[in-house]
């Protein structure tokens, strides 16, 4: 059980976080948002707020913010289309009945001879019964009713394509660069916590059966030396009893003013294809503002760097696709993560955001990396490429992500569950 709710809370905050960043930069440029989705396929959860309907879906495979503009909009009003207008106030259409329309009463019955939905906002048309053309405004939030469901209109200036090309970039960029501003602050918040490690040559929390502690070594002890060799950082330490395994080394130290010599002997410990000395005690840990947010910038650089090399040996052949993981590989490794604490959690949270933030900058059709691709070669060209091209790029690189994720996670159940 807390393995579910783990599961759930990492994968609805690296969800909301990413989905939040395309919304919060598409409302700035003014475009009509008209859903905010966690997940995907059928609603479990739903509400509206404004503008925008919020929903929590049954699969855990993403997420997405739909924007006006980006599918085809609303009924198109042809010439001889008939439909029932309710005017507001100031005699502007405020609801446009497609069906159904016995059930409002009060209804202005137009047969459409010339409407524009999108930039001039008009309708015109015969009412029933009268030779004579009407003409009538459209209200900018007017909406649509069909089978009693509303849904709003959005004129041209609310589209995703009527923007600028830097306010669209931005649009697409923000979804990935939240993940990446979610781990720094996450990583942040462990180091403000949980301290950071110094370089001091100071010793730190001493394990209880580590050789330090047999020595009697005690922390807060200061080395100055270590067998002669003057020492002037944490690194230093590391470094001469990792080289030493089974050898006793004369450790010079200060502690509260007072000099000792201890001898103290490295246990060897395998590590990888070699013998290192282990004497059992973490650096010393500093809890500072400054330091957190250095230590948030260094953890969000180096996971990066460290997943783009993964990717590297996937292109070369190095990493195969059976070591990926779909949502059934991630919910058993935080299962196996979970068990170790609560700021190893918060880790893996991260690191899984950054994962995410680089995934989806990959120029490939269907993530925010193939539309910001899209994006550069419209730069290049001066106008952008046909949308219903581009639609159709994004529409087959979806379908092939889908069964790539089919694939991975039948992976992963072979791999969990039937061995």
């Amino acid at each position: 059980m807390n393995t579910v709710i783990a599961f759930i809370v990492i994968f609805g905050a690296l969800v909301f976080f990413h989905e939040l960043g395309h919304f919060v930069f598409a409302k700035r440029a003014g475009i009509l948002c008209r859903e905010f989705a966690i997940g995907m396929g059928p609603k479990i959860l739903a509400f509206k707020r404004n503008e925008t309907q919020y929903t929590i879906r049954l699969l855990p495979i993403g997420g997405y913010v739909r924007m006006a503009g980006e599918d085809h909009e609303m009924v198109d009003l042809k010439p001889g289309f008939r439909v029932g207008l309710i005017l507001n106030e100031d005699n502007t259409v405020q609801k446009m009945v497609v069906n159904n329309k016995d059930r409002y009463p009060n209804l202005h019955v137009i047969e459409v001879a010339e409407a524009d939905i999108e930039k001039e906002l008009f309708i015109k048309g015969y009412e029933e019964g009268e030779e004579e053309l009407q003409i009538f405004r459209i209200a900018r939030n007017a909406v649509f009713v069909e089978d009693e469901v509303e849904s709003q209109i959005a004129p041209w200036d609310r589209q995703f394509a009527s923007k600028r090309l830097g306010q669209r970039t931005m649009t697409i960029f923000a979804g990935p660069m939240m993940n990446f501003v979610l781990a720094f602050f996450v990583f942040m918040f462990i180091a403000l916590l949980n301290g950071t490690p110094t370089n001091e040559p100071e010793l730190g929390t001493l394990i209880e059966d580590g050789a330090a502690k047999e020595a009697g070594l005690l922390e807060g002890d200061r080395v100055l030396q270590i067998n002669g060799e003057s020492i002037e950082e944490w690194s230093d330490i590391t470094a001469i009893i990792q080289q030493s395994p089974n050898e006793e080394v004369i450790m010079n130290i200060d502690r509260d003013g007072q000099s000792l010599s201890i001898p103290v002997t490295p246990k060897a410990q395998q590590f990888e294809d070699a013998e290192v000395g282990m004497i059992g005690v973490y650096s010393p840990i500093e809890k500072s503002p400054i330091q957190a947010v250095q230590f948030g910038a260094e953890q969000t650089y180096f996971w990066t760097v460290e997943i783009f090399r993964l990717l590297g040996q996937l292109v070369t052949g190095q990493f195969t696709i059976d070591a990926l993981s779909g949502p059934v590989g991630i919910y058993k490794s935080t299962e196996i993560v979970a068990e170790s604490g609560i700021y190893n959690l918060m880790r893996w949270g991260a690191i899984l955001s950054i994962n995410l933030g680089i995934m989806n900058l990959l120029p490939l059709p269907a993530l925010d990396g193939g539309r910001l691709l899209f994006f550069a070669v419209e730069a290049l060209r001066g106008k952008p490429i046909d949308r219903q091209k581009e639609g159709m790029v994004h529409f087959i690189g979806f379908a092939l992500l889908m069964v790539l994720m089919i694939v991975v996670t039948w992976n992963d159940i072979q791999r969990f569950f039937l061995q």
